[in-house]
């Protein structure tokens, strides 16, 4: 009841935000606050190669403002059949607060994101991102868990858009890995060794996706995800605390997402 609590009234806090701040933005021309919303029908949700749902529909909602790099966004995460009957349906809602800028052709930013989660403790994250503005784009960011499961959570990441020639649509590819160095062998441990923290390369993600704008503000995306463990201790990890224990670590799982941004 208390993180019900919290949650509603952060958005609320979000959404004044909205109502009071925009009509000022918009007198000043000069620096107009955007806003983007999605909503995404998924056939699975993977966080991190830790598979979360099962045979079910996903519905992931998000609404996000920004204001000259400043960020505020909220994100769910809904199974329509969860797989253990003691779950809720609203399974997740993230809410994070952020900054990004450009430095000499560098994208740099950095972050807070509150894990809202019902029947265990939250999670807080606090991160950084940097990434070059060049071929392939490559991304490094760094995660560190500050709140009960100590724990840092570093991704290297590329992609690229194909523009295609209809409708201003593009053909989007991106490619990441990861390690996790845990500090608490009591959320994450060595799979070789329990009394240990695991340290270790973790899940790579590859993705694609067609991105078709259907109207000014409006655009739609098919995509397709392939989630894998990149050592053999995070294949026993993931095998361990998936899904009903059933011993997968690889997932291949997608779906389509409406955007709208203005």
């Amino acid at each position: 009841m208390k993180n019900c609590k919290s949650i509603n009234i952060l958005v609320l806090c979000i959404m004044m935000c909205a109502t009071v701040f925009t009509p000022r933005f918009v007198r000043a021309e000069e620096a107009k606050p955007s806003v983007d919303a999605s909503l995404t029908l998924t056939s699975q949700y993977i966080w991190r190669g830790y598979e979360r749902s099962k045979d079910s529909l996903v519905v992931q909602p998000y609404f996000g403002l920004n204001y000259k790099g400043f960020g505020a966004s909220i994100w769910q995460n809904i199974d329509t059949n969860p797989y253990d009957t003691t779950l809720e349906n609203l399974n997740e809602t993230d809410f994070k607060l952020s900054y990004d800028t450009e430095i000499n052709g560098v994208s740099v930013g950095a972050g807070w994101i509150w894990y809202a989660l019902p029947g265990t403790d939250d999670s807080h994250e606090v991160y950084v991102t940097a990434g070059l503005n060049m071929f392939l784009n490559p991304r490094l960011t760094i995660y560190r868990e500050v709140a009960h499961a100590p724990s840092t959570y570093i991704t290297l990441g590329i992609s690229h858009s194909f523009a295609l020639p209809w409708r201003n649509a593009s053909l989007d590819m991106g490619l990441q890995g990861s390690y996790l160095i845990s500090s608490d062998n009591g959320v994450y441990a060595d799979p070789n060794d329990p009394r240990d923290e695991y340290n270790n390369f973790h899940d790579g993600l590859a993705s694609i996706s067609l991105n078709i704008p259907v109207a000014k503000y409006i655009s739609v995306s098919p995509e397709l995800y392939w989630s894998f463990p990149l050592s053999s201790d995070a294949a026993d990890d993931m095998q361990a605390h998936n899904a009903d224990h059933a011993g997968k670590d690889n997932f291949v799982y997608g779906g389509i997402t409406v955007n709208l941004s203005f």
